[in-house]
Parts: structure tokens; sequence; C-alpha cells
């Protein structure tokens, strides 16, 4: 409509933010049909382009159309770079002719760069869809002067001729946000919070060769409100939206007979299978249509009413397998910075450092973030917090939003019921899980054939020797955690969110948590990787180290869980990182000290591995102090020779040594190696690694042709015994090159005493 004629092919580029892709197309389409040449990047632009390359042509082309809203002016976005880059070669009396502003929201004024706000900017939201076209086409066309012919007469033959679109028969989008007659989706949430990628994604994916799609994730991460915001923001695509409650697949029938009465294709009393059948034929015949089958579990229950034609189908599941029924969009939790305006958007005076503390805790999904906002009327952030550390179920069971239908705390207890009813393995294996760590634990590792003593030991834990042992319910009972969305599965591990953990945790029942803590003991130990000595056991402990490190010592119930607790302290200490195994250690040590007492196997082995850690922590009087006293209990509960005494007496002169007491410890180390000769054997590793020891004291006392002699013999056997690379061979061959420097009096560094002998198996 330039100088009265309307379009002349002229080229418009429509520039955007992504959140406003309907408004795009509905721009991009009106400007089309009044005969402009339009290019508009998700209708031309295809996969492989250099989508900056053509924004840059694109501008340079023609004239920019821009879609002043808010999220249009946010720094991140490429329409900074559009506009930016338009202007840059204009100056102020030519943006005119290179700029076409239009608000299609409010926008507040300093939100608008100060190089933008002299422009006439014409608004096209809050008007009826016609007004919004003559309006656009108005702006576009800019100002046409005094005609030159008198103009029409509103009611003569002519007025009101369809654009060049319409006249090929196209129907077109409504103006967004306007409702189709049919249509009964919920409300939009008003304060509904980022999500512009996914929503784009969708908008693609349904606009190209997708006509089914499923949006899938955990519980509470926002399926639904993402389902209805896409409804609401592409409403003026579509003539019909209907919205279909798919959790129990019974009632989808009657939802969708009651569709057909609303479209006019069946009337009330129309059997329901007719009814279904004629809105299958009616839809067939449609195309701007759209169902949304909300919290649909079954793919197989749900197949059988996806209707066919060319409009649109929207799923929304925690379960993710509808591959072969519709194309995935994997729902996550929000960015940080979303999370953070949501939780402040919907709490006053919440400071961006509360907020963010806030969405850290709880895992940045949606549900939580919004009962926590609700729950900030009662409470400070720290009380909130501090409530959401003790008690997560009550945290999250305050109050249900009024956007959600249950509670995060009450979807968790309902999801987890119907999971035991349909495979109770499955339950007990979340469960045991809610006690262990947050990581990943590998199912495939377990290897409870190594461990059948134990199983037949747990009264009640019977129901996961079958997980274990047959393939067909192992991978039963993993499909089902996945199909519920309240794990993470991939390649055999399950992985519990902290938040989903904390919570499952609190729901526990007395007898469900001894049922649970036993089936975690069993997890733990038929993973047991084997000695923590050996390297090749180091990456299977690598893996299973946080859950070992996790489970509370008071819930270490079987001496086969406690020993694989304390294997994990081991090999911390063996790859030299003695800081995390020390607290773990002291805190294994002061728990059996309690429950089991002073003098049983397992609270004597935690002492044992303690005083390791204070030696690696260079606090060798506290490892000399109490595997002294580990000493002396084990001479009196198990007897002078027993292996384990021998082993707390070698550690003991190592601590004596460093503290300087090598007298002591030569002593307490003859007096071994005798015992360890006559019980174990010459040959014994424990015997050889005492001998390697007493040569070093000899040597540190002066008696250096005895320990030279020692040496040399316990290095021999140790090649026999133990092979040429053992690292202990090593350290004895160092050893004895240093005894022979001292014995010809050249100045050596301190000996190495090999590490205490091995842990018991």
């Amino acid at each position: 409509m330039r100088n009265g004629d309307m379009g002349r092919g002229e080229r418009l580029f429509v520039s955007y933010a992504g959140a406003d892709r309907a408004w795009a197309e509905w721009v991009a389409w009106h400007l089309q049909d009044a005969g402009y040449d339009v290019e508009l990047d998700l209708w031309h632009w295809g996969a492989g382009d250099n989508a900056v390359l053509r924004m840059s042509q694109a501008v340079e082309r023609g004239r920019m159309v821009a879609l002043f809203s808010r999220a249009y002016f946010e720094v991140s976005r490429f329409t900074t770079e559009e506009w930016t880059s338009r202007l840059a070669s204009r100056d102020a009396s030519q943006r005119r002719e290179t700029l076409v502003p239009l608000r299609i929201e409010e926008v507040e004024a300093d939100a608008i760069p100060g190089l933008l706000r002299p422009l006439v900017v014409v608004d096209l939201f809050g008007l009826r869809e016609e007004q919004a076209r003559v309006a656009l086409l108005r702006a576009v066309a800019g100002p046409v002067g005094t005609p030159g012919e008198r103009p029409v007469f509103p009611a003569a033959p002519g007025a009101g001729r369809p654009g060049r679109l319409r006249q090929l028969g196209a129907t077109g989008p409504r103006l967004p946000g306007s409702l189709s007659r049919v249509w009964n989706v919920p409300s939009r949430n008003a304060e509904f919070t980022g999500r512009d990628e996914l929503l784009v994604r969708m908008r693609t994916g349904l606009a190209g060769a997708v006509t089914v799609l499923a949006l899938d994730g955990r519980g509470g991460v926002g399926k639904t409100q993402m389902a209805i915001e896409y409804a609401h923001r592409f409403s003026g695509e579509y003539e019909l939206a209907w919205w279909v409650a798919a959790e129990d697949p019974a009632l989808i029938p009657d939802q969708l007979a009651a569709l057909a009465v609303v479209t006019g294709c069946a009337l009330t009393d129309t059997p329901r299978e007719q009814a279904m059948q004629a809105l299958e034929e009616e839809l067939r015949t449609r195309s701007r249509w759209l169902l949304i089958f909300d919290n649909a579990e079954d793919p197989g229950a749900l197949s059988g009413h996806l209707p066919t034609g060319s409009g649109h189908v929207v799923i929304t599941s925690r379960n993710p397998h509808w591959h072969h029924l519709a194309s995935p969009v994997d729902v996550d939790v929000l960015t940080r910075a979303d999370s953070v305006a949501l939780l402040r958007s919907r709490s006053r005076g919440l400071s961006e450092g509360d907020a963010d503390r806030l969405a850290q805790a709880l895992d940045d999904l949606p549900l939580a973030m919004v009962q926590a906002a609700e729950a900030l009327i009662a409470y400070t952030p720290d009380k909130y917090l501090d409530l959401l550390e003790h008690h997560a179920d009550l945290a999250t069971d305050d109050g249900t939003p009024p956007d959600y239908p249950r509670s995060l705390a009450a979807q968790l207890r309902v999801s987890m019921q119907r999971l035991g009813d349909q495979e109770p393995v499955a339950a007990d294996l979340l469960r045991a899980c809610s006690l262990l760590a947050p990581e990943p634990f590998d199912m495939n590792s377990c290897d409870p054939s190594a461990r059948q003593d134990e199983q037949d030991e747990q009264d009640g834990a019977e129901a996961l020797v079958p997980l274990l042992l047959d393939p067909r319910v192992f991978r039963r009972v993993l499909t089902a955690v996945d199909r519920f969305g309240l794990a993470r599965v991939a390649d055999g591990s399950v992985q519990l969110h902290r938040l989903t953990q904390a919570i499952l945790r609190d729901q526990l029942d007395s007898e469900e948590r001894a049922r649970s803590v036993r089936h975690a003991g069993l997890l733990l130990t038929t993973a047991h990787p084997g000695n923590p000595k050996h390297p090749a056991t180091w990456p299977r402990w690598s893996a299973l180290l946080p859950h070992l490190l996790h489970l509370a010592p008071a819930d270490l119930t079987t001496p086969q869980a406690r020993h694989a607790a304390l294997g994990a302290c081991w090999y911390l200490l063996e790859r030299g990182t003695a800081r995390p195994a020390l607290p773990r250690l002291q805190a294994l040590h002061q728990a059996w000290l309690q429950e089991l007492g002073d003098d049983h196997g397992d609270t004597l082995q935690a002492a044992s591995y303690l005083a390791r850690a204070f030696y690696k922590s260079h606090n060798h009087a506290q490892a000399r102090d109490l595997d002294r006293d580990t000493l002396a209990r084990r001479r009196r509960v198990l007897g002078e020779d027993h292996p384990d005494t021998l082993i707390s007496a070698c550690n003991l002169a190592i601590w004596l040594a460093q503290l300087g007491e090598t007298e002591q410890a030569r002593d307490l180390d003859r007096d071994t190696l005798a015992r360890q000769r006559r019980v174990l054997g010459e040959d014994h590793p424990d015997t050889l690694a005492s001998a390697g020891n007493l040569a070093i004291w000899l040597a540190e006392l002066g008696e250096t042709e005895q320990s030279r002699t020692l040496a040399e013999e316990a290095l021999a056997r140790q090649r026999r015994v133990l092979g040429e690379d053992h690292p202990e061979t090593l350290i004895s061959a160092k050893n004895l090159a240093l005894i022979l420097q001292r014995s010809t009096a050249i100045p050596a560094t301190s000996l190495d005493p090999p590490p205490p002998p091995d842990p018991p198996a």
C-alpha cells in the first residue's frame, strides 16, 4: 500500500524474539497476503544454512519489520544484532525508511534502547484481529497522502477485497492470543517463566513434518504448564484445541466423545463408539486442530485414541518411551536464571542471593519452587531451607499450588504407590536408592552370586534377589522405574534426583526403612569391586565410592556392608586422599563403638583403618595411641597369634618408628615377624612386609649387617612371590639400596616402610 500500490513485491525481513514466534507467523502471513516479499527465518532458512550470514543478507536487502516485546530487547538475543546492524549505516532521517517498529505487548519505555525511542511505534496488541491487520499494513505502507480519487464507499462492491493468499484459498492464522470456538484448554499461567527455546522447538516440529509430539520429564518439571502455554501462545494457529486428561486411559473415550458433540459431528445421545468414529472422520478432513493428552503413561493404551490427519497432537508424560508414536521432547528443570526469576516473581522482596540458594536446594524444579514461594509467606528463606534439609517431605507437602493438581510430596507418594502396585521390586529398588548417594548406581556391577551367603541371611530382602539374578526381571524393573519418571535410567544405572531422594527417604515408615536398609546393604555388597589395593579394581571403586561414603553408619547392618564401607575408605587412603576418609572413618568407628561395642571385630577393624588415616594425615601420635589400644584388645579377644592381631602389631611398629621410638618398633617387629613365620609361613606377604620393616628399623639403629641380610632375603622372596614389578617389591629394592649405601657411609635419604598389610578379605 505504499503510495497506494499494495505490496509491489517489496522485500521485508521480520525480526522477532523466539518467544514471539506466533506473532511473527501472523505478521509474515498477512504481509505476504498483501503482496510483500517476506523473509521469515522459520519459513525460509533450512538445516545447514549459515544463520548469521542469512541474517546479514536479509537485513541488507530490504526493510525490517521489528516486533517489539520485552523478550525482543534482551541483550543476549540475536534481535540485538539485527536492529543495531540495520541502523548502523543510516542517519536519523532514514530510520523511517529502514525499520518498521511494531509493539506486540506492553513494553516499559526504559526497556527500549535510547536509539529507538524517537521512532513512532504502532501497537498490534489489544486490538481485534481485523483492526490489527489494518494497523500492520498501514504501518508498513507508511503515509499515503491525500488520495487522487474519491475513496470507495465502504458498502460498495469491491470493498474489502481479499488479499493474494486468501484468493488462493488460504485461511491464515488468527491473531495470536485469540481463542478458537472449540476450546477447553486450562487457563494460562500468568507467571509462566522461561522455556522459550522449548516452545520454539515444539512449534518448529509441529509446523514441519511432526504431527504428534511428546513432552516427557520427571514429575513437577512443568510439562503440563508447557502444553498449556503452547496452546495459548499459538492459539491463532488452530480452529480447534481440546484438552484430554489421560492419566486414566478408561476416561479418554468420554472426553473425545464430548469433543465430537461440540464439533457437531455427533449428538449428545450418540453412542460413545459412534461419536468417536465420527470425530475421527471429522478431524481427518480438518487441518488446524490441536489435541493435548495430559499425563499419559502407557503408549499402548493411548495409541488407539490418536486421530489421523494433518492436525497436531501433544502428549505430556513422565514416561520417555514414546518414540514409536511421537517425536519426543525432553523437558528438564529450569535454568538457574529462570528459576531465580520464577521465585522472585512469586515472592515479593526475595533477594537474588536467597532465590539462588533456594533454587539450588530445590533442584530448579518448577513445582518445588512454586511451593517454596508460597511457603515464604510464613518462613524466612533460611527457615525454609532448614525445613527442607531435615523434613523434605513436609516442606514439599505443605500446600498445593493452584496451577498444579498435587503437591510434589503428594505426587511422589501417589507415584510410588502405583509403582509398588504394578512392580513391587521396582519400588523396593527406589526406596533402597533413596538411602544411597544421588550419583548413578550401576546395577550391572552387582554380582549376587559372589555374596549368596549374605542373601541367605537377609530376612525380608528376597525381593531384590530375582532382580539381580534374573535378566528378565532386571529389565522389567528398570523399565518400570524409567516409565514412571522417578529416576534417570541409562545403561543399567539408576539415579535419583537429590530432592526426589530426600522426599522418598522421609516418606519411609519404620518397616519400609528397615527393609530399605537391608536392600541398600545388599546392593553395596553385591557390587563390591574387590581388594582396593589392586589397581584393576579402582574404576569400579570410583563409581561405588559415593554410595559407600554416603550410607549412614547405623544403616550398615551386616558385616559385609560394613566391610564394604571400610574398603571405600581404604581405597581413598590408597589413592592418597586421606582428608575425606578421615571423618568418614571417625563416624564409622564412633557409631560401631556405640552399636557393637569396643571389642567387636568390625569396631576394631574400623579403629585399625582410622589409625592409618591418622598416620596419612600426619597425626602420628593419634595413630600410635589408637593402634596400641587396638592391639591390646585384639590380643585379649583374638589371641597373640591371630592374623588381625599381627596386622595391628605390624602397623603399631610403623607408627612408633615414625615418632622416633625406633627401638620399640624394632622389638615389636621382631616378635611379630617370628609369630608370622610360624603362623603364616615364610613367604606370606604379611611376613615379608614385617621382614622389610624390621630391616629398616635395624638400619636406623646402626645394625647394618643384620639389616642388609634380612632385606636381601625379603627382597628375594618378594620377587619370587609377588613379582619383580609389584609395588612392595620395588619399595623393598629401593630400601635395600639405601641400606647398602649406609653400610658404605654414603649419605642416604630416609627409608620408606611399605604400606600396612592388605585389609582382610
